[in-house]
Parts: C-alpha cells; structure tokens; sequence
C-alpha cells in the first residue's frame, strides 16, 4: 500500500472518531437534560411542583424514586442485551427472548406469592437470579439436543421462546390460584412499574446491578474478540468458554434482578444495545456504559410516558416499552430474514 493510500486511511479513521466523540458529547450532554425533563413531566403538564408545600415534596420525592428505579433497571436490561448479543453474536438475543428474563419472573412470582414467612422482601432478587439460571441452563440443554452438544443461535433463541411460554403459562396458573391481594401484586408486577420498592431490596438490587457491570465491563476486551467467533478468541489465546460462562452469569444476573426489582418490562435489552452501538460503535469498553446509560435514560422517559399519556390515568411502563419494541424487534427480523436470502 502506497503513502497516499495509508493517508487517506488515516484521514477516514479520523473523521469517524471525531464523529462518534460528538456523538457522545451530544448523548452525555443530552441524559441530564432528559432526566430533568422526566422530573417535570406530570398529569398536570410540565413543571416543577410547589417544593414549599408538603404534596410538592412528596410528588418531587416520588418522581425521584422512580427515576433511580428506572435507572437501576433500564441499566441493568441494556447492559444484558448487549452480552446476550456479544455471546450469542445475534443482533434479536436478549434476555426475554432467551427465556432468562421468563424464568426470573416465575420465580418472583413464587416469592412474591408464597415468599411471606419464607424470603425477605430483599430476598426476591435471589430467587429470582436462581430461577433464571435454572431456566438458562434448560434453554442450553433443549437447544443441544441432536446439535452435538454445540446448539446454533437459532435453537436457543426457539428453545428461549418455548420456556419463556411455558413459564408464563405456570405463572397463569400461579395468578389464577392467588388471593385477591396477591392477584392484584403480581399483575401489576407482571405489566411492569418503576414504584420504589422496599428500601432494603433497592440496595441489594443496585449492589447487584453495580457489581455485574463492573464484572461485564471488564471483560469487555474479550467480549471484542468473542464477537468475531469462537475460533478467533481461540486463537488470541484467550479462554472462549470461561468467557461465555461468566458473561452469561453476570447477565442473567442482571436481567435477573431487573425483573424482581420492576417486573415483566421488555425489549429495553434489544433497543439500547442497537440504537448504541449504531451510534458509537461495536467497542464493548464503551458499549457497555453508555448502553447502560441509555437504558436508565430510556427507561425513565418511558415512565414518564406512561404516566402522562392518559392522564390521570397510568399506563404500565412495560406496555410503553413492548409499543415501542414490537415493530423495532420486527423490523430487526426482517433485515436478518433478507440476508439470509441474499447469502
């Protein structure tokens, strides 16, 4: 390659990386705003509530918790999708798809339901991680049937599917047999809200989420190289399946602990993760922040979307985010479908 030609690949590189760091000022720049915006956002229309009175106080004050709720868990189900996706190296893998999410929700159910006497209300995150990593591993084993112990991508998402229905329908049965309070908990769960939990499961929850990202962050430089294939991890010398497996636990224990801690919300891990790589770039040392960044942020506004639509009414935030997700995640399976044409 001639001077010229290494020159003006020099210059390419350059304008890409000059735009994606004014991309991420604008972002960084943008999330403060958004947030503000969320705290103003109310039945009533835009503003800040009267901080003299005790209502204001108390509105400012829920509007606040359901903020760091939805940071918690906008954070926690982006930051999953995007290892689901490194690992499984599928751009429609995320934690509900694979069923992960379906098994955690089953067994905050049984918690929520039959937990009284049994599990702390902090204790609901546990069951939960223990649940989906019960319903992970039968997703793996279904998917390796007849494969020779090596399941494709396309099996364990259709395995992930069949488990995620098979638990909700065991969920179904669960509501159906529940009292008048516990049916009135767990559906209200189940569509998803941001309401402050109890303050002993919002520390452990977000002790959780902090030390998962910290975990998946730093195995980011491995995820890079898992995305290009088994083989060439392999060749960098780098231990493909002690990667997988730590990957896989840390975000399951994330989408794990965002279930408990919000309830059933979907495709937060599927639309981050795209519209931020999009944006900024394949690299998993920056994806994985600013994915996690843009699924609180993301995930607040939804909030405050649903409780601003239909005023006084509130609409759950899960049916904010499944709007917005079912024609994202179909549009996503449609490109995929026409490569597989073309190729």
């Amino acid at each position: 390659m001639d001077r010229e030609s290494v020159c003006a690949d020099n210059r390419f590189t350059g304008r890409v990386r000059l735009k994606e760091r004014f991309r991420m000022f604008m972002f960084l720049g943008a999330v403060p705003l958004l947030l503000l915006l969320s705290l103003m956002l109310g039945p009533s229309g835009i503003g800040i509530p009267d901080l003299q009175s005790g209502a204001g106080r108390a509105i400012i004050s829920l509007r606040t918790g359901r903020m760091f709720m939805g940071l918690i868990t906008g954070a926690a189900l982006a930051a999953s999708g995007v290892v689901f996706q490194a690992i499984l190296r599928n751009p429609l893998a995320e934690p509900y798809v694979l069923g992960v999410s379906g098994g955690a929700g089953l067994g905050a159910t049984l918690a929520i339901l039959y937990g009284s006497g049994v599990f702390l209300s902090s204790g609901v995150p546990v069951v939960a991680f223990v649940s989906a990593i019960v319903t992970l591993l039968a997703v793996y084993l279904i998917a390796s049937q007849g494969s020779g112990g090596q399941p494709s991508v396309y099996s364990l998402i259709l395995s992930g599917v069949i488990v995620s229905s098979i638990c909700s329908s065991i969920i179904m049965f669960l509501v159906s047999t529940a009292s008048i309070e516990g049916l009135h908990n767990v559906i209200w769960w189940m569509l998803g809200s941001l309401q402050p939990a109890d303050r002993d499961q919002q520390v452990l929850s977000g002790l959780l989420v902090a030390a998962a990202l910290s975990g998946i962050w730093l195995i980011a430089p491995r995820l890079n190289a898992l995305s290009l294939g088994r083989e060439m991890a392999h060749y960098q010398g780098m231990n493909a399946d002690l990667v997988i497996v730590s990957g896989l636990l840390m975000a399951t224990l994330l989408a794990a602990t965002a279930v408990s801690l919000s309830g059933m919300i979907g495709f937060v891990g599927l639309i981050v993760p795209h519209v931020t790589r999009a944006l900024f770039g394949p690299d998993h040392r920056r994806l994985i922040p600013l994915a996690s960044i843009g699924g609180g942020t993301f995930l607040v506004l939804c909030d405050a979307a649903a409780r601003t639509l239909l005023a006084p009414l509130e609409i759950p935030v899960g049916v904010i985010t499944a709007l917005a997700g079912g024609p994202f995640f179909l549009l996503i399976l449609q490109n995929r479908m026409k490569q597989a044409w073309i190729s």
